[in-house]
Parts: structure tokens; sequence; C-alpha cells
């Protein structure tokens, strides 16, 4: 065995090696694993760097040391004083609403910086023609020490109301530093609002501007109280236009400040806050003829060809006194008329006689009359995306039992049910979308104003009825244009079908509700259209169908594009 040697009085130590260390050396010469301490010399740190580390150290220290001191001594109490009286709040970030879109991308609500509010911005809409279907809103408010009890934006009323939740985005934060003078020291944002969901909507801008502007000029130049029109797609039931007259001012309800204004509003008695076109009721008059001639056609009793003589009224015995007749008139002397000519010319008798029935002629009864009205959807709410819509009454022995003291149904009743009067109420809207099912063959669409709904498009009911009956109405409400009560629609541009009806209103009947409904083109229909003055004068040159005239000239020019036949 090797043995290791040591020399005295000798620095230099020699140093003899067992011959497995040389060996397990050997193979650790080059590539010696790092992490391990084989193969590795150890040198010491030296009193060099150990000085210059403690220098280090000690001026960090004089650092810290002279900064606390001046924080704790010489501003100890200015420090001590802010952090008694500054206070730290947290402060609302508003979210901007969505805009809300026409068809085209034109504006119709949308954000804008107000002088008056500070920290938000108010709305502005389009105008005039978009207020009951665009609605307003109310703003947050400050109490009396200038916090906001009411941090949200909330519609009120029309879209603004319906979609609330999609527009109105979401509140941010932010956290305020600010003295007992109210001096601001410091702010920082915790949280950033969320800009609301735009809406596009179904509504075409121009047509609506146009329309609300001739129904407000007829209503103001004629003597009608007001009007509404609508134009609604008959396949997908998207709404092209919905307008009511009067309205009122989104903006000036949405501030709340002109009281005068919104005193006028109130009081009025033309109603500026009664969107007509889905809550006004109206007695509907001969436009829903062409209900009964369907459900006649259905019930088998009477077919397309029959004429019915029309000398200008009917007589029947009087219950109360039967030596007496009762007389129920036509609006002129219509002749002998089959079904076609009676929508045409609208002859009450003909209507009469099926309806509930005269001589020869059965009529349908006032519980088929009922049946077949509804079938249509009248009498029941369309399911259209605003607030507020109203369904229609049909009336029928119920009902005029439950409103007139227990008194019987007579046939009288039946006789001015079946010209759309006695206690028959409608909305607009209903009898427009009883309107689009004749016009596709059978379809009860929804009605909706968001673009591309499609939950509202597949929310279709298919009246189950003959396409043959359908046709027959078709072909009489496009004679009512041609010769008949709608001449007025008979243009060059594009093919009409229509129906007019008048109503006479009030104790000494010496006003009517006008209205026309229709579709276009005819050969292809794509569009429904209803509109409805409201309370004129009963003898007046003006009607609905001028005004619907006024639009289809305006759009030939402006529009041309809805009247092509696909």
């Amino acid at each position: 065995m090797i043995k290791r040697v040591f020399k005295k009085n000798n620095i230099n130590k020699k140093v003899f090696l067992e011959p497995d260390e040389i060996f397990l050396d050997s193979k650790n010469i080059q590539n010696f694993d790092r992490q391990q301490f084989e193969g590795r010399i150890e040198k010491a740190i030296s009193k060099k760097n150990i000085s210059l580390l403690s220098i280090l150290f000690f001026f960090i220290a004089i650092t810290f040391g002279t900064r606390l001191f001046y924080l704790q001594v010489n501003k100890g109490e200015a420090f001590l004083a802010r952090s008694e009286n500054n206070t730290l709040e947290r402060d609302i970030l508003f979210a901007d609403r969505g805009i809300i879109y026409d068809r085209n991308g034109v504006e119709l609500a949308w954000n804008k910086q107000s002088a008056s509010l500070e920290g938000f911005s108010t709305r502005a809409y389009l105008a005039p023609g978009f207020s009951h279907v665009l609605g307003y809103v109310s703003y947050p408010t400050k109490d009396k020490s200038g916090n906001f009890w009411k941090s949200e934006f909330e519609g009120k009323d029309g879209l603004e109301k319906q979609y609330d939740e999609k527009i109105k985005g979401e509140n941010g934060s932010k956290i305020i530093e600010t003295n007992a003078l109210g001096k601001i020291y410091s702010e920082n944002t915790v949280n950033a609002p969320l800009h609301g969901e735009d809406l596009k909507t179904t509504l075409d801008a121009r047509i609506e501007k146009q329309l609300f502007t001739i129904i407000k000029d007829v209503s103001e130049n004629y003597s009608f109280n007001g009007g509404t029109g609508i134009i609604i797609n008959v396949d997908s039931g998207e709404i092209l236009t919905s307008t009511s007259f009067p309205e009122y001012d989104s903006e000036i309800l949405s501030l709340g400040k002109d009281t005068a204004t919104i005193n006028t509003y109130i009081n009025d008695k033309r109603k500026f806050f009664l969107d007509r076109a889905i809550s006004g009721l109206y007695a509907p008059g001969s436009i829903v003829k062409p209900f009964l001639a369907i459900g006649a056609l259905t019930e088998g009793i009477i077919d397309q060809y029959k004429k019915i003589l029309s000398t200008g009224s009917i007589s029947i015995p009087n219950p109360y006194f039967p030596d007496q007749e009762t007389v129920f008139k036509d609006w002129r002397e219509n002749g002998w008329t089959d079904m076609g000519e009676a929508i045409a010319v609208s002859s009450d008798v003909y209507f009469y006689a099926i309806g509930g029935g005269y001589k020869d002629q059965k009529g349908l009864g006032i519980s088929s009359i009922e049946k077949y009205i509804r079938l249509f959807g009248i009498g029941q709410k369309t399911g259209v995306d605003l607030p507020g819509e109203k369904e229609g009454i049909i009336p029928n022995p119920e009902w005029k039992s439950k409103n007139f003291k227990g008194e019987p149904w007579r046939i009288g009743n039946t006789y001015h049910t079946s010209i759309g009067q006695y206690g028959f109420q409608t909305t607009p809207l209903e009898i427009l979308r009883a309107i689009t099912a004749i016009a596709n063959g059978g379809k009860l669409v929804t009605p909706h104003f968001v673009l591309n709904d499609t939950e509202k498009e597949k929310a279709v009911s298919i009246i189950d009825l003959k396409k043959e009956y359908f046709d027959v109405v078709q072909d009489g409400m496009r004679q009512a244009v041609t010769y008949g009560t709608a001449v007025r629609l008979n243009v060059p541009y594009v093919s009409v079908a229509a129906k007019t009806g008048t109503a006479e209103i009030g104790v000494a009947k010496n006003r009517v509700n006008s209205s026309v409904v229709g579709f276009f083109p005819y050969e292809n229909p794509k569009y429904a259209f209803i509109i409805m003055m409201e309370s004129g004068p009963v003898v007046n040159s003006v009607n609905a169908a001028y005004v619907m005239r006024q639009l289809l000239d305006w759009m030939s020019v402006n529009t041309p594009e809805y009247f092509e036949v696909l």
C-alpha cells in the first residue's frame, strides 16, 4: 500500500493518493459534474470583496434610515393630518348605452356629451316619427349631497325598455382620494365600464320619417285627431316602419326638466303617449270583411260566384215593436254582387247576409264569425317586441251580457259585428298581422323590430285552409284597387291589393276612423300595410287611402327597391 509522505520543515505538501481515487477523478476531467464537488478547486472569498459588500449595505441602511427619519419626524404631523382628513371614495364610471340603428346602419338613438349633466353621456334620438318605437330613458340621479342614489340608466318605453338589459352596458368604478376641502389627491380605476350592445332594427328610417310627416300633415290639415301606419314583411315579420302621431319628444322626457312641455303631453286630448300602432283600440270597420269571406267559403254557406242583391239596405222585424222593421243600411246601392265584387265595393248587405243570414242566405252566426276572426290572430296579442301591447275585443253574447246588464244577443248585433262595428275593437298591428296571412296564403307571422331575430321569424302559425279561398279574397282586394273603394292606390309603378274601412264613432256618429289595409306587389306579395286615421269628419274627401297613396308615390322615387317583383 502506498503511504503518504510528509517532509518536515517544508511548506509545500506532497500528497500521495490511493489508486481508486485516481481512477474516479480520471472520469471527471473535462465535462465534470458541476452540481457536485468532484474535480472542483475551492477558493475562499477575498477580504476585499467582503469590505465592498459591507460598504454597500451600509449606504443602503443610511438611505432608508434618512427617508424614515424624514417621513416620521419632519413630515410626520403633515401626513397624520392628511390621513385624518383625507377619504377614499368609490366613484362610478358610467357605461354608454348601445346605439340603436335602422336596417341600413342609420343611427336612431345614440350617445352625446351634455353640458347640464356631468359624469355620463345623454341620449339623442332621430326625429320625428320614432318616439313610440324607440322610447326614452331615465338618467342616473343624485341626492342633495351629490351622491348617486340611482346609478343606472333605465329604459322607460319602446325599444329602450324592451331591450334595456342588452343595451345598457355595465358601469365601472374608480377610487378617488380627497381631502376635507374636496381637493383630489389621486384617482385609480378599479374596473373599466363596459359599453352596451348595439341594436340593429328592421326599420327603414327614410320611410318611417316620411310616413310620419304625411300622417302629421293630414291630421293637422284635415281635422283628424291622429293616426298610425305600419308596413311589415309578410314572410319574416320584420317591421319596415311603425309610426304614430302625435308623439312625444324622447329627449325632453329623458331629461325631465321641461315641465311645461311634459304637462302639455299629459293634458292634450290627442294622447301623446299612446302608441296607436300596438296600444290603440279601434272599431276596424269593413277591413274585417275578407276574414268573414274566407270563413263563409270554408263553412260552405256560399261560393264565390253566388250574387246577393244590395238595394241599399235590408229590413228585419223589430223585436221590441213587431209591427215595425229595423233597417240595416248599406253605404250605397251596390246591386248584385258576388264575393269578389262585394270585397271590392265593400257591400255591407252582402256581409250582413253571410254573417248573420238573410232570407234564403244562411249566415255564419256569431260563434263562427268569432272562430274565424280569432283564427287569423285578431283578439290576441301579436307578440311584438315592444312593451304595452293591447289585445282586441270580439263581441259575442257573453261579452254583451257582461257589459249590458244581461241583455240577450240579437241578430242586429251579428250584422254590426259582420262589418267590424258594434263592440268590435282591434289594434292596427293585430289587423295587419291578419292581412299578412291573407297575402302569404296562411302564415301568421310574429311582428318584430330586431333584424335577423331568428326566434321571432320561426314563431309562425299556419292557418290550414284551402289556397283557393285565399286566392278569392286576394282577387277581391285587387279589384278594390282597380275599380272599387281603394282605387286611389291604383298606381302604375306597383300593383297593390287593398281593403278600406270606415267606422262611425261618437254618439252623434259625426266622426269616423278611416282605415286601409293591403299588400304589394300583388303578383308576389312581399309587404303588407295598414294606415289608420283617427276621428276625422264624417264628410271628408281625404282618408287613410289618401295617406297611403302619398307614401307610395314618395317610395316610387326614393325607395323603389321595395316594389320589385321577385
